[in-house]
This record gives structure tokens, C-alpha cells and sequence, in this order.
């Protein structure tokens, strides 16, 4: 037996909020920023909200007079119900207290209506032949994902609805002992460099091979994870190249100052084997994850990463390295690259954390004299250098020349920092322990 299909609506909703409106115009204040002219299903409704939210945004005064003329400049009265219709909402007497609940009813059914939308959208997207399955599900979750967030603002936002947060922040800011914004990476210089690492950044880290970028990167996460939110933040990293008990042994290294050498042959005394229990222990209880599957793409990369936002408001993530992540096919190196370094900007903004990607850099540094990194390096790497807000090299001169004085330094250098400066001379001077596959900054 077939039933009935109703289209989701509350056009009672929709009476009474404006009725209220015309009863109370200081109600426009919580409707604006809220509902979309859109998020009216009857035409009558829909057209009259538009003509009050333009009289409110153009400070006009808020009455039946003002709306009739408004609806006539624009030629709409008649497609608006008329006089008759207006003159109807105005004399109801709808509760102005219950202006709140006519707004959540219409939200409601407008989202409802969406959604429908959306499976529509999406079923027809599922039947094409020319759709693969990986790009099918990236497409469902994104899209049911921005649903979810779906915030009543439109495609552009009033500056009215952005000062207030701005002067939130500032006055946020103010009452902190730090002028670090975003989050804290255990580096003071590179702090106050960048502000912290702040949401819908990317970020590149590129080094060429021996530079100690996955160790600089593993210590990262666990700085991260441990001095942000009270040692509560949540990180994730995806190392392609590495397995994950690797990762945790570093940190294990790190973290108790023991021989990496000797945690692999398990060469340890009674008291390292404490150190180690005691840094298991610090590490256990912070807020780790990792994905060491070696097929990734970018769009498991966001499944996975949205699953995480979801379970438990992820921070942070890493991933070693960019070039190791699994194209589509069909593209030239320098144009996958390019995607995949666009598609990872994309997610730090859906997602409003900053990403850090590790990066090889072309071979040009070794043909040079001059070892050390810069922006040209990038050039066989897509647009990174245009889709990154901050880009890191590392750099060990002991690594290329061996009479070095400069033994078990690194330098860190900040090349693109659309947050702040880039550093100048040699960068952050670092010391790098590589028996530790630890990396701390220089302080003299």
C-alpha cells in the first residue's frame, strides 16, 4: 500500500515567526545569521522574510506600511499574498515568546528538506557509471558531513556576524599569560614564530633523506598532544613509509632518553627497563592515533579524519609523507601532487585543524653547492608552495660536510609563513639526537 509522501514544512512555524515579527521587530536580532530566505518553504513566507531582512539590514523601520511599500518597489506584493495576506499575520496575535520555537521548527523542517535533497542528489551521483566507489563515499561524506555543520549564514557572512567573534577572541587572548593562539608545538621559537599551529592550516615539512623530518614529526606529535587542551588534545598521524611500532619506539626513545638501538635488540639494563615502563606510561595516556596503511589516499585520509572529529574533536594531524600518498592515475606527478596538497587544504579548513605534511625535495639540493633548502626546491611538487600557509625545511650541515663544527645541530627553517615571519640567517637552530630520534631547540 502506497502512503502518502509530505514534504517536510511548517508553514504555521513560518506564520507565526513573522506575525511575531511585525508584533516585535527587535526579534530580526536572533533571526539574523540564522534563516535564509531559503529555509522558507511557502513562496508567500518566504518572499515576505526577504523584504523584512532587507528593511533590517538597510535600518528601516519594521511595520506593515514599511513592508507593503517594500514588497511594491520590488514589484513581489502580489506574489507575497497581498495586502489581505500580510494584513492577516499582523492580526493573529502570535506569541512573541514563542519566536524561538518558530525558528527551530523551521530550521528543523528546512535541514529535513536538505537532507532529502541530498540522498537524492546522491542516489542519482550512485547509478552513474562513470562514478567510482572511493569517490562516491568521499562525495556522501563530505556532503553529509557539511550537513551536519550546516550553519544558517548563507555562502557569505554580514562582517556584523564576524566582528563579535574576532573582539570574543581578542578579549580571550588578552586574559592568557602567552601569546600563543593556536596550538603549542613544544618549539618556543617556532611558537612565536607561527602563534601556534592554528586550525585549516597547512603545513609542510621538506627535508631531503637523512634530515631526521620523521623523528622532527614524531616528536611534534606528542608535543602536541601532551601541552595542549591539559595534555588532552587528540592527533593523528599517517605514516606511509614507517609502521607504527616503529613510531611508538621513537617516542619511547624520546621520551625515556634511551638508546633507539637498543630498545629494537632489547639491550636493557633493570633501570632503563623502569624508564621505559614510566615513558609507556606517560605516552598511554595521551591522546594518539595511527594509520599505517600503506594504500592510502586522500580521501581515506578524510574518512578517517572526519570519523575522528566526530568520536573525539581531533586537533592535529601528521602525515609522512605527501608523496607517498596513492594517486588516482591518469596525471602527471607534479599535477597529483598538486591535488593531493589542494584536497589536504581543503580538510584542514572542513575540519579547522592544522595539518602538517612531510615532503621530499627534488634533487637539485644535492647538485648545488649550497645545501641548504629553499622555495625552489618545491617547484616538481605541484602547488604546495601555493596551497601551504607555513613551509618548513630541515636542514643538518653535519649530514654533507663532514668537518662540520656545527655536529648534531639541525636548523629549522621557516621559507612561508602567511601567520607572522619567516626566519631569518640560519633559521631555529635545533640539537638533534639521532640515539634518541629526538630533536630539542638550541637555547644559548
Amino acid at each position: 500500500m502506497q502512503q502518502n509522501i509530505t514534504i517536510p514544512a511548517n508553514v504555521e512555524a513560518e506564520k507565526g515567526l513573522i506575525g511575531s515579527i511585525l508584533l516585535e521587530p527587535t526579534i530580526l536580532n536572533k533571526v539574523e545569521g540564522r534563516l535564509l530566505e531559503r529555509d522558507f518553504y511557502e513562496q508567500r513566507n518566504r518572499i515576505i522574510f526577504a523584504s523584512l531582512i532587507s528593511l533590517y539590514r538597510e535600518g528601516k523601520n519594521i511595520d506593515i506600511t514599511s513592508l507593503i511599500s517594500d514588497l511594491e518597489s520590488k514589484d513581489t506584493l502580489t506574489k507575497a499574498g497581498g495586502f489581505e495576506y500580510i494584513s492577516t499575520l499582523a492580526d493573529i496575535g502570535y506569541s512573541t515568546r514563542n519566536a524561538e520555537t518558530y525558528i527551530k521548527f523551521i530550521e528543523d523542517a528546512s535541514l529535513r528538506r536538505d537532507a532529502l535533497k541530498l540522498l537524492q542528489t546522491l542516489t542519482e551521483k550512485g547509478y552513474q557509471a562513470n562514478t567510482t566507489t572511493e569517490n562516491f563515499i568521499d562525495d556522501m561524506e563530505t556532503s553529509v558531513f557539511a550537513l551536519s555543520k550546516r550553519k544558517k549564514t548563507g555562502t557569505f557572512t554580514n562582517i556584523k556576524n564576524i566582528t563579535g567573534v574576532v573582539l570574543a577572541n581578542a578579549e580571550a587572548r588578552s586574559k592568557q599569560k602567552e601569546n600563543i593562539v593556536g596550538l603549542k608545538t613544544g618549539f618556543p621559537s617556532l611558537d612565536n614564530y607561527t602563534l601556534g599551529f592554528q586550525g585549516g592550516q597547512l603545513i609542510l615539512l621538506g627535508a631531503r633523506p637523512a634530515m631526521g623530518k620523521s623523528a622532527f614529526a614524531v616528536n611534534l606529535v606528542v608535543n602536541v598532544a601532551s601541552k595542549n587542551k591539559k595534555g588532552r588534545a587528540t592527533v593523528a598521524m599517517f605514516s606511509l613509509e614507517m609502521p607504527q611500532e616503529q613510531l611508538v619506539e621513537r617516542m619511547i626513545a624520546s621520551d625515556s632518553k634511551i638508546s633507539l638501538k637498543n630498545i629494537k635488540r632489547g639491550y636493557l639494563k633493570e633501570a632503563e627497563w623502569v624508564r621505559i615502563q614510566t615513558a609507556c606510561t606517560r605516552l598511554n595516556n595521551l591522546n594518539i592515533y595511527f594509520s599505517d596503511e600503506t594504500d592510502l589516499t586522500v580521501n581515506k585520509i578524510k574518512s578517517v579524519c572526519r570519523q575522528l572529529k566526530e568520536q573525539d574533536d581531533l586537533d592535529f594531524v601528521v602525515i609522512d609523507y605527501l608523496q607517498l600518498i596513492k594517486s588516482e592515475g591518469g596525471m602527471s606527478m607534479n599535477e597529483e601532487i598538486g591535488k593531493i596538497s589542494r584536497a589536504l587544504k581543503l580538510m584542514a579548513l572542513e575540519l579547522n585543524i592544522p595539518i602538517v605534511a612531510l615532503s621530499q625535495l627534488s634533487r637539485a639540493v644535492e647538485k648545488r653547492d649550497d645545501k641548504r633548502p629553499i622555495m625552489a626546491d618545491l617547484r616538481d611538487s605541484g602547488s604546495i608552495e601555493q596551497d601551504a600557509d607555513i613551509i618548513m625545511f630541515l636542514y643538518r650541515d653535519d649530514y654533507y660536510n663532514k668537518s662540520s663544527t656545527r655536529k648534531g645541530e639541525a636548523d629549522l627553517i621557516i621559507a612561508k609563513n602567511r601567520s607572522g615571519q619567516t626566519t631569518e640567517g640560519d633559521g631555529i637552530a635545533m640539537i638533534f639526537n639521532g640515539e634518541f630520534s629526538n630533536f630539542i631547540e638550541k637555547t644559548e
